[in-house]
Order: C-alpha cells, then sequence, then structure tokens
C-alpha cells in the first residue's frame, strides 16, 4: 500500500500529463481524500476483516487468552462510537474486538412494520441494509479521524515545526482504521437455500465476513431464549451453510467465516421427520430423538406416521400443531451431534444457545464436540436475557453449599434481593460475572464473546435517567450535568457534535474545491468553538 507521500507524487504525475487542464488539482488534497477513502466498497470491507477473523482464530488456537469481543448494533452511529471508544481506552487499536448485528435488534428497532418479535418477519434486506450503514459510519469516524491529523500536519508546517510535522506524517502513514468484523445475523436463512444464497450475498456486498445461521425452521423462527423453538434435519441445515458458502466463493471472499448455530438445547420440536437411508446415517440419528412409542400395525390409525427401525414400527408423536415432539433431556446431545456435523460440513465456528450462563455445562458440550473436531471454537451469547446476577449469586451459592460453607444467611429463591447487593456472596458472584469471559475462553473453547442487546438496554436506561432529571425538579441541570459535563470531562468527541457529522471535512472540501471562495462553516460564530 503507497504512503502518503507517495500518493503525492502519484497524482502530481497524473495531473501534470494533462497538459496544464488539471492545474487546479491539488495532489495533496486527492492524497488526503483517498486516504479517507481506503475501502471503495463492501466487498473490500469483507476481504479485509476475514483476514483479520482467521488470523484471530489462528491466535485464539495458540493462545485462548485472546479471545474476541463484540457489543450488538442496531444504528451506524452505535458502531461508530464503540470503536472510536474502543481506539480512544486500548492504544489506540481495535485488536480482537468486533461489532455483532443482531436479528433481533433489527426487528425490534429496524423494521418498517413498526417493533416486532425476533421471528424473522422483518424485511429481509433490513440486515444488509444495516451492514452498509454501519460500514458507512466506521469509514466516516476514519475519515473525520484522518481530516483532524491533516489539520495538525499543515499547523505544523506553518508553524515550521519539522518535528512535530514528521510525528503527524507518520501517523498518517501508519493510521489504524475503525473497521473491524462484523458478525451479521441471518436467522434461519429467511426461506429455503436459495433464499438464504441471494440474502447472504447481499450480506456480504455490504460489507458482512462473517455470518451466522441457526438451524430453526425458517417460518416457525423464535428468538433463541423464547419458548416454541422448531429445528430442522440436519442436510437442511447443512444446505443452507452451503449457501452461505456459495454465496462468499461467488463474490471472491475466499476467507468469509460462517457461524452455525444451534437452537437445540431449548427446542423440544421438529418440523420434519428426516430422510434416511441407512441405520447410522444422520438423518437416522435425528430421528433417533424423536419422542416414539412402538406399535403393531393393528394400532396404526387414520393418518398416522410411522417409522420402521430395525424391524420395529414406531409412532413419533405428533402434536396439534403437526410438529413433532423430542424426548426430553436430549438438547445437548442434539447440540453436541449439531455442533459435529456443522463443522465437519464447512462451518468454522459454533453457537449453542444455552438458557442460563454456566462454564460447566457449556464447557461439558464442547469437551465432547472436540473429540471429534479438536480445534472447535465457540461463539457465544452473554445474553441480556439471563438475570447474570441471579444465575451467578445462585452458582456461589451452591457452591458454598457443596462445599460445606455456611450459607444461612441467604436465601437461594431470593438473591436477586436489593439486600444482598454489599454481602460476601454478591462480592463472590460478581468476580465470577468480571472472569467469566475468560474464564470460559480457557475451560470452554469460547473464541468470541458478545451480548446482542446491550445497546438497546443502554440507550433505554440512560434515557429514563435523563428525561426523570430534565422533566423533574432539575430541568436543564438534568442535561448538562448528566450528559454534556460528563461527554466533556471524559472526552467524547460527539460533543463536538457537528465534527462528528462531517461539518470540518466539508469545509476542507469545499476549501479543495473553491479555494478562498469557499463558504465555510467553521467561523468564529461556529458555537462548537466554545468546546476548544
Amino acid at each position: 500500500m503507497s504512503t502518503y507521500t507517495q500518493d503525492i507524487d502519484a497524482v502530481a504525475k497524473l495531473r501534470d500529463s494533462k497538459s496544464g487542464t488539471w492545474d487546479a488539482i491539488n495532489p495533496e488534497s486527492v492524497a488526503r481524500m483517498r486516504a479517507q477513502n481506503k475501502f471503495k466498497n463492501g466487498l473490500d470491507i469483507a476481504k479485509y476483516t476475514a483476514n483479520i477473523m482467521r488470523a484471530d482464530m489462528e491466535n485464539y488456537d495458540r493462545d485462548s487468552s485472546k479471545y474476541t469481543q463484540s457489543l450488538g448494533c442496531w444504528h451506524g452511529f452505535i458502531g461508530q462510537q464503540k470503536m472510536i471508544s474502543i481506539k480512544k481506552h486500548f492504544e489506540g487499536n481495535t485488536d480482537r474486538r468486533y461489532l455483532y448485528l443482531s436479528g433481533w435488534m433489527v426487528a425490534a428497532l429496524r423494521s418498517e412494520f413498526g417493533p416486532l418479535p425476533d421471528q424473522s418477519m422483518h424485511e429481509k434486506t433490513s440486515v444488509a441494509h444495516l451492514i452498509n450503514e454501519l460500514y458507512t459510519f466506521l469509514r466516516q469516524a476514519d475519515a473525520r479521524e484522518l481530516n483532524d491529523l491533516f489539520r495538525e500536519l499543515d499547523a505544523a508546517r506553518e508553524a515550521g515545526d519539522k518535528a512535530t510535522e514528521k510525528a503527524v506524517q507518520n501517523k498518517i502513514d501508519n493510521h489504524k482504521t475503525h473497521i473491524v468484523p462484523i458478525i451479521a445475523d441471518i436467522d434461519a436463512g429467511f426461506g429455503n437455500a436459495e433464499a438464504t444464497y441471494l440474502m447472504a450475498k447481499q450480506m456480504i456486498e455490504a460489507g458482512a465476513c462473517c455470518i451466522q445461521i441457526e438451524n430453526q425452521v425458517s417460518d416457525e423462527k423464535q428468538c433463541g431464549h423464547q419458548d416454541g423453538k422448531v429445528t430442522v434435519p440436519h442436510e437442511d441445515f447443512l444446505a443452507k451453510i452451503r449457501a452461505v458458502r456459495y454465496a462468499f466463493l461467488e463474490l471472491g471472499v475466499d476467507n468469509g467465516v460462517i457461524v452455525a448455530r444451534t437452537d437445540s438445547l431449548g427446542a423440544g420440536l421438529t418440523k420434519q421427520i428426516a430422510v434416511t437411508k441407512e441405520p447410522g446415517d444422520l438423518g437416522d440419528q435425528y430421528n433417533a430423538f424423536l419422542d416414539c412409542e412402538e406399535i403393531d400395525a393393528a394400532q396404526l390409525a387414520n393418518g398416522d406416521v410411522v417409522i420402521n427401525r430395525e424391524g420395529k414400527l414406531l409412532r413419533p408423536k405428533r402434536l396439534a400443531s403437526n410438529l413433532f415432539q423430542f424426548r426430553k433431556g436430549t438438547g445437548e446431545a442434539r447440540c453436541i451431534l449439531d455442533s459435529i456435523t456443522s463443522l465437519q460440513n464447512g462451518a468454522d465456528l459454533i453457537w449453542i444457545e444455552t438458557e442460563k450462563p454456566h462454564i460447566g455445562q457449556i464447557g461439558g458440550m464442547m469437551d465432547e464436540i472436540r473429540k471429534v473436531v479438536p480445534n472447535a471454537k465457540l461463539v457465544y451469547n452473554n445474553s441480556p436475557s439471563f438475570n447474570w446476577t441471579l444465575n451467578f449469586r445462585q452458582q456461589v451459592f451452591d457452591a458454598w453449599s457443596e462445599e460445606g460453607k455456611d450459607v444461612s444467611a441467604y436465601e437461594r429463591a431470593n438473591l436477586m434481593s436489593a439486600e444482598y447487593d454489599n454481602s460476601e456472596l454478591s462480592a463472590a458472584a460478581d468476580e465470577k460475572i468480571r472472569t467469566f469471559q475468560a474464564d470460559a475462553a480457557r475451560e470452554a473453547g469460547i473464541f468470541h464473546h458478545l451480548i446482542t442487546l446491550p445497546t438497546y438496554h443502554t440507550a433505554a436506561l440512560s434515557t429514563d435517567n435523563l428525561a426523570k432529571e430534565y422533566f423533574g425538579e432539575q430541568g436543564m441541570l438534568g442535561y448538562v450535568k448528566g450528559v454534556q459535563r460528563k461527554e466533556i470531562r471524559q472526552g467524547i468527541a460527539c460533543v463536538k457534535h457537528q465534527n462528528m457529522a462531517g461539518s470540518d471535512i466539508g469545509d476542507d472540501h469545499k476549501e479543495y474545491f473553491a479555494g478562498e471562495a469557499a463558504l465555510k462553516a467553521a467561523g468564529k460564530d461556529n458555537t462548537m468553538n466554545q468546546f476548544g
């Protein structure tokens, strides 16, 4: 990749070859615009971020402390602010920090139908649109940061400060982008395998290097933490995994990453009995989990469905909904089979949706999976659907009870009570929550930790706090003390909201285009100057 100075020289040669007709073009201005537009389209981004993610996966295989993390997004500005914040707080880089694009939040916050449950009822194109929006905002973050550096460079030149000029130029040449991998939720594929392929293509073209797909029936899809989940036979799911891989390969994103999610732990139903050709094949293994009763031919009723297994007639339990029921207690075994099968047939990572954050439960399944696929890696949902406080207080309570420690001061069923907030048990539980991600990465094969809906909850909480203060006795102080003063003290970039929206970049472009005649917004009367 060419340096800033090399770009200036290249554009100067191009300009000079145009017999004077391009003399008004400033090569350095062009070099600046090129630096601010490093990624020309979504496929550039997908290829770049896929390589990052693959390298991170290899690093994790060598050292499980190198796990990755992400937070869910439902708007480009939120994703941009996360990456700006990460760069600010973590030595100027975004290493091993991604973005997660949650189908739940798209349904709840981005659908033209209004708020919807996570049941694949939102528009198919809305996920790809959000990917494009997220990367538009992240590219803008690059442009803004570089624009500030260009202004620093100009100021150093004007002051004749060669040392600062050289230091700033080095920052420009070695600028670290805000562009990071996005793990994008394609739900259950929004239809058949062809529909999955078409939707995956659109998502990849928008910039997605990683697509997460789940093994539920697309027209019966439920949120992973709701009841009523219905899974599909493995061959149906594998066809969709292949469809996503074909989409990556067609578009030249050869390193694209597929996350195969199993909802089998909480899914007690299937819509289909799997096709099986011989005992022990994949269809037969799927059907073996069905809740069946052995019958003879004389017991057959009108419309009965039966399975012939080893010479026995088995009638699966069929509900009024025309769905078939799995045997209770088979969820973990089904998750293990789902995960192994997916990894053996094109998936790169697995996701097991659980009902609680428990390292023992997760690790137990991963131990079985890794007996067959030794380098199996998990993406795990650190879900807001879990009551983390209650779960971990109960885990500590149970562990202390087994150790023989006196827990008579605590009521297990009431451990969420605020009366325990400053207790020894609460402190122990909070420490387990704090180290959960590192512990689970080490002990349960979790490569990537994500929180699906954090910004949904933070937006609600911050808005509630602001409204309570502003419309109450605090009035304007509620905003100033609770928001603006904190932005200033914490160095939050968006306190200069005009700058964040691109006003300064636009001013500089106007100057490129019109020189001294440019009408710029950043004059002495711009109130943003009050923020230094």
